[in-house]
């Protein structure tokens, strides 16, 4: 029997080796390669089409999810599963607005991964567990909070007072650059391009 041909798209190697190592050995799955960027996605797609592609929805500057779009309209026929660690119902619906067949999380263990693409290459929907109860969550009408790190919580909270990246780094005595990863961690978080939108959003939330 012909195994099930899965394609790794996500921008951090260890994911990827980490992913590969996870389904190496599983009975009926091959993973045939992976891309860091969509540009290396669509490449790969147009000489090979696996049966299901394992998609990060941040793909460094990229959006997995516009490319979830453009992978679908090109080649219905492959699944998408979205692998992510934003657990935010806006990401979640994008996704699968855009053809995704599943929101995995990236703290999936080896059996909900394959369970997944099984699911999905039988036309089925998988949602993780933790995915399923922040839609309950919006369907039942509270707040779509996304999860933040202590860090995160704390630099947020001083973007809030008008500090830049500068005064925070002292402040919390680290780095420029690390407190620059922590924007873009809570913009991709909150889905904003922009600190106005990040700060508008917080509040409405009353993260702030």
């Amino acid at each position: 029997m012909k195994p099930i041909t899965v394609f790794i798209v996500d921008d951090h190697f260890l994911v990827i080796e980490g992913i590969q190592a996870m389904l190496q050995n599983e009975t009926g799955l091959q993973v045939i390669g992976h891309a860091s960027s969509s540009s290396s996605c669509i490449s790969f797609l147009q000489q090979h089409q696996p049966d299901v592609i394992l998609m990060d929805i941040n793909l460094g500057q990229e959006s997995g999810i516009e490319l979830c779009k453009i992978v679908k309209d090109k080649y219905p026929q492959i699944m998408i599963l979205a692998l992510s660690t934003f657990n935010q119902f806006s990401f979640i619906d994008k996704m699968m607005e855009n053809g995704a067949s599943g929101y995995l999380l990236k703290n999936a263990e080896r059996t909900e991964i394959t369970e997944a693409i099984k699911q999905a290459i039988k036309g089925g929907t998988y949602l993780s567990r933790e995915v399923n109860e922040t839609l309950k969550a919006v369907e039942e009408g509270r707040n779509d909070k996304p999860a933040l790190t202590r860090r995160e919580k704390e630099v947020l909270e001083l973007i809030a007072d008008g500090l830049n990246s500068q005064e925070i780094a002292e402040k919390l005595f680290i780095g420029v650059s690390t407190i620059d990863t922590h924007r873009k961690n809570l913009l991709a978080k909150f889905n904003v391009k922009n600190t106005a939108s990040l700060i508008r959003i917080a509040a409405k939330l009353q993260m702030i």
